[in-house]
Parts: structure tokens; C-alpha cells; sequence
């Protein structure tokens, strides 16, 4: 399963100064009291100024907050060690956690002749940086069971189909399975991926031509079992799922992702189930 499932975290940094402050204190303005959060450092020192002064401009309160050494840290209090160094080595800690590294650059900058406000500016940056992604890890903790593709899929609209197919030849090293007038399809077992190039369908092109993207799960009842999780986990559901028998016949599901692309989520029809097809080729929905 995709994620991370934490109940504690351990930020690390050398001086345990400004970055590892930072982001214990955004950590627990986000986790509230769903996760424990701590910082340290290999050469703890004190709580820089300018890390408080940018958190302060969140309404997050730095100035109680303290350097604290590495070696205090029970290895048993903690699930997850992100560790934030750059251009320093990074502390160690023993222990079974998970770990992350997310090298940002030291916001103090010492060795730069800079003002006060150019210096709490390289602070804001830093503080933004770790903020961006803590949001993602809380995103990613808590991932509900999802589907278990076997293919990606991908279409993409062209101007051209002829020089489309050429360049994704060359590109995917592949030669394409089929084409028609209207597209052309690849089909990688090495990168289990099925990439579709298809002529303008009448919309503006412009630097932006994906059409959608989806992905193979193999069966009928994978993709029932998908459109379940997906009405679960409460995602954009743009058509449910239903055996389609026009063009390629597929069980499939359209899902929208949190940005409005559509994702298709089909299985292709086995021979029996080709041979139940209606004379109307009417689609038939699989979910009630």
C-alpha cells in the first residue's frame, strides 16, 4: 500500500537551530494531536531569530521551543526521522524508523553579508519549502486500499499522427501494435504501458495535449471493486463503471483526479465476455 503510516516524527538537523524548529512547528500546527512531533540535532545550539521571527508570520510561536541534542531522543518514540541537512552531515540515529531526506540549504546563509530582511527572506523560503512538503506527507499518511493496476495508460492529442509516431517509435523504443486514420497505439510489456497518440479531436491544442490517462486492471470484477473504493475514498467519479462495446470493448470507470484530468480505469473483455455482447451494443453498468 502507497504512503507513509507514521504516529511520531523526529526532525534532524545539525544545530537543531532553524530548519528541524521550522518544521516542528509547522509539523504540529498541521498533525495536531494525531502526531507526536520532535526535533534534534547533532550540535544543538539555540532557536535562530529569524526562524522565529517568519514563523511568527504564520501565528506559529517558535519562542518557547528550545535545541535539543540528538542522544535525548528514545529511539522508541519515534515512527518516522526526516532528516533536513544539506551541505552538513546529518546527524545520526539508530533506531528501526522510517527515514526521509529532504536536503534544504541553511536559511542563515552565515558566511553571506546580507541585512536582516534579506536574511529572513532565505528563512520564509526555507519555512515554505518544508511547509509544501509536509502537506504532501500528511496527504500520503493515511492512504485508503486502492486499486492494483497492471498497466498505465496514457493518450495523449497531435497535430500530426504521422510525426507523432515516428518521435514515440524512437522515444519508447518500441514499434507501435496498431493504427488507424485517428490514432496510433503503443504497447510496452517492458514498461507495462499502453501510450496512445491521437490526431485533434476538434478542441484547441496548445503546450497542454494530454487526454487522459488510466490504468489496466485486469478484470471485470477489479473494476467493480474500484469504483467501490474510489465512491469510499470519495473520488470525482465522471462515469461509473460499465462494460462499453463501441471502438476498443473494455469494462472501464472514469474517475476525475483532484486537478479535473479524467482517469480511466478499465480491464479488456475476455472471449466469453465478447460473446456476450448486446445487438445494441448498448453499454452496460456494472454498478447499481
Amino acid at each position: 500500500m502507497p504512503g507513509h503510516r507514521f504516529d511520531s516524527v523526529l526532525f534532524l538537523c545539525v544545530a537543531n537551530s532553524a530548519r528541524s524548529q521550522m518544521a516542528e512547528g509547522l509539523a504540529r500546527d498541521l498533525f495536531g494531536d494525531a502526531v507526536r512531533v520532535q526535533s534534534a540535532g547533532s550540535s544543538p545550539s539555540r532557536v535562530n531569530p529569524f526562524a522565529i521571527a517568519a514563523m511568527a508570520e504564520l501565528g506559529i510561536d517558535l519562542g518557547t521551543h528550545s535545541s535539543k541534542s540528538v542522544q535525548t531522543i528514545d529511539p522508541d518514540t519515534v515512527d518516522l526521522v526526516i532528516t533536513l541537512c544539506a551541505e552538513e552531515v546529518c546527524p545520526v540515529f539508530l533506531g528501526d524508523a522510517a527515514r526521509l531526506h529532504w536536503p534544504l540549504q541553511d536559511p542563515d546563509r552565515k558566511h553571506e553579508d546580507l541585512t536582516d530582511e534579506e536574511r529572513l527572506q532565505h528563512f520564509r523560503v526555507a519555512r515554505d519549502q518544508i511547509r509544501t512538503r509536509l502537506r504532501i506527507l500528511a496527504a500520503l499518511r493515511d492512504v485508503p486500499q486502492g486499486p492494483e493496476p497492471v498497466e498505465f495508460h496514457a493518450s495523449l492529442r497531435v497535430t500530426d499522427l504521422a510525426a507523432a509516431a515516428r518521435f514515440y517509435s524512437w522515444l519508447l523504443d518500441e514499434t507501435p501494435k496498431e493504427w488507424t486514420h485517428r490514432y496510433v497505439t503503443f504497447v510496452s510489456e517492458r514498461l507495462r504501458t499502453n501510450f496512445v497518440v491521437t490526431v485533434d479531436d476538434g478542441m484547441a491544442l496548445h503546450h497542454d495535449t494530454l487526454y487522459h490517462l488510466g490504468i489496466d486492471l485486469g478484470t471485470r470484477d477489479a473494476v467493480i471493486d474500484a469504483h467501490r473504493r474510489a465512491e469510499a475514498a470519495g473520488w470525482p467519479i465522471h462515469k461509473p463503471a460499465r462494460t462499453t462495446w463501441r471502438g476498443t470493448p473494455l469494462h472501464e470507470l472514469w474517475l476525475r483526479d483532484p486537478d479535473g484530468t479524467l482517469i480511466e480505469v478499465y480491464a479488456r473483455l475476455t472471449d466469453a465476455e465478447l460473446a456476450e455482447m448486446p445487438a445494441d451494443k448498448e453499454p452496460v453498468f456494472l454498478v447499481r
